[in-house]
């Protein structure tokens, strides 16, 4: 771990130039006085490291001084695909495994190209969990995660809306979706996906398994996500838009909304429009469209608009003076 940490350092030094002990504490995810152990550590052995004094000093290496040891090891070559999601590396318990690679592979560039990589990373930032909503929390995922790449059974205890339940898995996968993590797992000969935050107990077994000929994560992921769709939107609603309603209907209702705006009709002269909006069964359909308030008008099917009257009346009696 030390020698990890002292290359890392290293690196630091070599890609950053001249940087404070505190910044390094920070970088490396250690104590200040750890940086001051390491630095005397990384002198010792002949690194030309310097300690610039005062308000703007820090320690740099001595100009040129370059190393070669950039060689990336099976698990930072790994972890380079979550190079975009240095949240998403932490959670998996990769995270210094990822900034280690990364410093290995700027060092390994020539200065013209390493230096446009961190004006690119100095400017565009993803950040993959939705808005007003807590990350799930998720102290499973490292085991989940590990199961899956040694390709090894895992018993887990899995908290449904019925109770909870037990089931042997076989981890192919894992998904970040939303800010929320799935994983993609065999049980009972078929695959199917399971929210990591749900398990309440997950115990590595001894055994491992082959993963399926040609089970394409991606693809799985893509189709389950259009079967979901489908089932979840089983009923069309015949709605009038207002101009604002018009606005609010892709953040309220995404995918499907941007599909009802793209079919409408003719707005009239106030600016309403009319068009058919995929929506889930009733009661939730119900709910989703009083968000929209007095921008939305129901116009069918007779029964989601009689269900709409009803909902509106109820309310409305909660507010009568």
């Amino acid at each position: 771990m030390r020698a990890d940490r002292l290359l890392s350092l290293l690196l630091l030094l070599q890609n950053r130039g001249r940087m404070t002990a505190p910044e390094l504490a920070s970088a490396l995810d250690v104590s200040v006085r750890t940086v001051y152990r390491d630095i005397d550590a990384l002198s010792a052995s002949g690194v030309p490291v310097y300690a610039d004094r005062g308000p703007a000093g820090g320690y740099r290496l001595m100009d040129g001084y370059r190393t070669r040891l950039t060689g990336l090891t099976d698990s930072e070559a790994g972890s380079l695909f979550l190079s975009g999601l240095p949240g998403a590396a932490e959670e998996l318990g990769i995270g210094a495994v990822l900034t280690t690679a990364q410093l290995k592979v700027r060092a390994a560039l020539p200065t013209a190209l390493a230096e446009h990589t961190r004006r690119i990373q100095d400017r565009f930032h993803l950040d993959a969990p939705g808005w007003f909503r807590g990350a799930d929390p998720v102290p499973h995922l490292p085991q989940v995660a590990r199961a899956v790449w040694e390709q090894r059974v895992l018993r887990v205890r899995y908290r449904r809306w019925r109770g909870e339940v037990q089931r042997q898995l076989r981890p192919l996968g894992i998904v970040l979706k939303g800010g929320i993590w799935y994983a993609v797992a065999e049980a009972d000969g078929a695959a199917r996906t399971y929210r990591i935050s749900r398990f309440e107990d997950v115990t590595p077994g001894d055994e491992t398994f082959d993963r399926p000929t040609g089970f394409d994560l991606p693809a799985y992921w893509a189709d389950s996500a259009r079967r979901l769709e489908s089932w979840l939107r089983q009923d069309v609603a015949r709605v009038r838009l207002s101009p604002q309603a018009q606005r609010l209907l892709p953040a309220k209702f995404g995918a499907p909304g941007v599909r009802a705006l793209d079919q409408a009709g003719p707005p009239d002269e106030a600016g309403w429009i009319e068009t058919d909006l995929d929506v889930e069964s009733q009661p939730v359909a119900v709910s989703d469209l009083l968000s929209l308030g007095a921008e939305a008008e129901v116009l069918g099917p007779p029964a989601l608009r009689a269900a709409m009257t009803e909902a509106v009346l109820a309310l409305s009696a909660h507010y009568a003076v």
